[in-house]
């Protein structure tokens, strides 16, 4: 039976997330291809320069925060009724989503205020142009602050509901081993949870009174600090997901099964302990950190490489099982023999094999000496659009294709444009993400709307800059093609009528080695958030205690000269 025959009520509530992020996505495509085309000269007739920073603003929070939220809560609240075989707790999951889509619209009126002119409401101008990188001493509007907050709190609330799903799941089950699924689901929130402590107080304790007025001052070190104690295990909150996807559900599509359950669970538990002990190397050129604690945050990040080498070896097996089980041979012809016609298939792929590119640049800007060649350059969002711009955007993508017909029941309308659409966007991807590497090892920097950097002696190791921007255009057009036909195969599949039988079902065959190899001490949540909270004190303990030890609003931000 169809999923959505099946769980009528969590369709519904999958449904009008994924709408909601499919929206998120098509306005954060379009403000990324009007930033790029103005960054690079290519064309500069949409905005000003000074508007610039808002569509940037946009484009960052539309996509890294609105899309990527509501596309996990959707593919979880499917994921752990699919694994559980239960509806969702109804009123509790309904909340999430509402608490989020009050945030998104805040935050959205917010930075479209700025570009708009909208007049000044609260004794404050309507405008929020401080990136995605929402620290001090860049102000917003406290609508901006207080819908932010109000996103997080939303994914907070839906998480409730997968742990009360999996309560009463474990209370009808008792002995039982938690389905995978279901257990990334957990793992993945739990991590959420413990990471988003930072961002929580940062905002409501700080920003939020700030722009208000309620206090003057605020340290920007602090601030920044409780921000990228956020800012980096948001990107495993990204990744996490895909990893969902790519273990459980990509080995089907390649006709095959998951290689070794155990050591999906090995992975997401190290995620669990290591994603948020690592802020600070994003923080390495901050003078008030100490150099010892740059380094601890380095040494956990090197070991976050493991998840994913173990991650790069069971995927690989378990497609190459489901090649070999279609009658492939050899060492390396099995690759022919996958469904590479197929977008669900063929976008996972892709996305994990761009994912692997943006491992490698991610190693040096962990390295804290290499790290100063490329710190707030242009390479970082080249690094940054590999990560959460392809292993999770282009896999959210692919895997619509196979999802959004089971929770509507309505075959996938547009074949031919859905299967050429994973291959445009990773053309797309390789194009700007080559051009935005090489330029950062130039020295270009990030987040400007000026490109004059014929007037610098900026020379990149191959080609010239006029070449990299031409071709960080072209990236950020095709990226933008990518996502329009995405969005055309989904509006119409969701509008079609209902009919025939579908192609597609929601059965996750048995691992190849399943649960019952795996030690029983993984599913003890208890004692890895434990370990996890205990790292993060020692990480971060001294260094936020010496940042308050003259008091939480010292020294406070200095007045930024007009």
């Amino acid at each position: 039976m169809v999923f959505v025959d099946s769980y009528p009520k969590t369709s519904k509530l999958v449904r009008s997330e994924f709408i909601v992020a499919f929206a998120a996505l098509g306005i954060g495509a379009l403000f990324g291809i009007i930033q790029s085309l103005h960054r690079t000269g290519v064309f500069r007739g949409f905005i000003s320069s000074a508007d610039y920073y808002t569509i940037l603003t946009g484009h960052g929070v539309l996509l890294a925060l609105v899309f990527t939220t509501f596309f996990i809560a959707g593919l979880f609240t499917w994921a752990v009724a699919n694994s559980l075989e239960r509806e969702l707790p109804h009123r509790i999951a309904w909340s999430a989503f509402w608490i989020m889509l009050t945030g998104t619209v805040l935050a959205a009126v917010s930075i479209i205020g700025g570009l708009v002119g909208a007049p000044s409401i609260l004794g404050h101008d309507l405008k929020a142009d401080v990136l995605f990188t929402f620290y001090a001493p860049m102000k917003a509007h406290p609508a901006f602050y207080i819908g932010a907050a109000l996103i997080i709190v939303g994914s907070w609330v839906a998480g409730l509901a997968y742990f009360k799903a999996l309560w009463e799941w474990r209370s009808e089950n008792p002995g039982e081993r938690i389905p995978l699924q279901t257990f990334m689901v957990v793992t993945t929130m739990l991590m959420w949870y413990v990471s988003t402590i930072g961002v929580a107080v940062e905002v409501v304790a700080f920003l939020i009174p700030w722009s208000l007025g309620l206090i003057q001052n605020i340290d920007p070190l602090l601030t920044r600090t409780l921000f990228w104690y956020f800012g980096h295990p948001v990107v495993y909150f990204w990744l996490m997901p895909a990893y969902l996807v790519w273990y459980t559900i990509l080995p089907k599509l390649a006709g095959g099964r998951l290689f070794s359950d155990p050591l999906a669970r090995v992975v997401f538990v190290a995620f669990l302990l290591l994603s948020t002990p690592v802020g600070f190397h994003h923080q390495y050129t901050d003078p008030g950190i100490p150099s010892g604690y740059k380094f601890i945050a380095m040494t956990n990040t090197m070991f976050l490489l493991l998840p994913s080498l173990l991650t790069a070896f069971t995927v690989v097996a378990s497609v190459e099982h489901g090649a070999r089980q279609r009658g492939a041979k050899g060492y390396l012809s099995w690759l022919r023999n996958l469904p590479w016609g197929k977008p669900a298939f063929a976008g996972c792929m892709l996305a994990g094999l761009m994912f692997a590119a943006g491992g490698f640049s991610g190693m040096i800007n962990a390295g804290m000496n290499i790290n100063y060649l490329i710190h707030n350059t242009i390479w970082v969002p080249g690094h940054f659009h590999l990560t959460v711009g392809t292993a999770f955007a282009l896999t959210a993508m692919a895997i619509s294709y196979w999802l959004v017909p089971q929770i509507t029941g309505k075959k996938l309308q547009l074949r031919g444009l859905a299967s050429l659409q994973p291959y445009v966007w990773f053309v797309g991807m390789a194009v700007m993400s080559n051009a935005m590497h090489r330029a950062g090892l130039a020295g270009i920097p990030r987040r400007t709307a000026e490109p004059t950097y014929d007037e610098f002696a900026f020379e990149g190791v191959a080609g010239t800059v006029g070449e990299m921007r031409l071709q960080i255009a072209i990236g950020g057009f095709l990226l933008f093609v990518g996502a329009a036909m995405f969005l055309i195969v989904m509006a119409d599949t969701l509008l079609a009528r209902r009919g025939g039988t579908l192609s597609v079902n929601g059965h996750i065959p048995e691992p190849l080695s399943g649960a019952d190899h795996s030690p029983r001490i993984l599913d003890n949540y208890k004692l890895w958030t434990a370990i996890a909270l205990l790292l993060i004190v020692i990480a971060y303990g001294p260094p936020l205690a010496s940042m308050v030890a003259d008091g939480l609003f010292a020294p406070g931000s200095p007045p930024i000269p007009v």
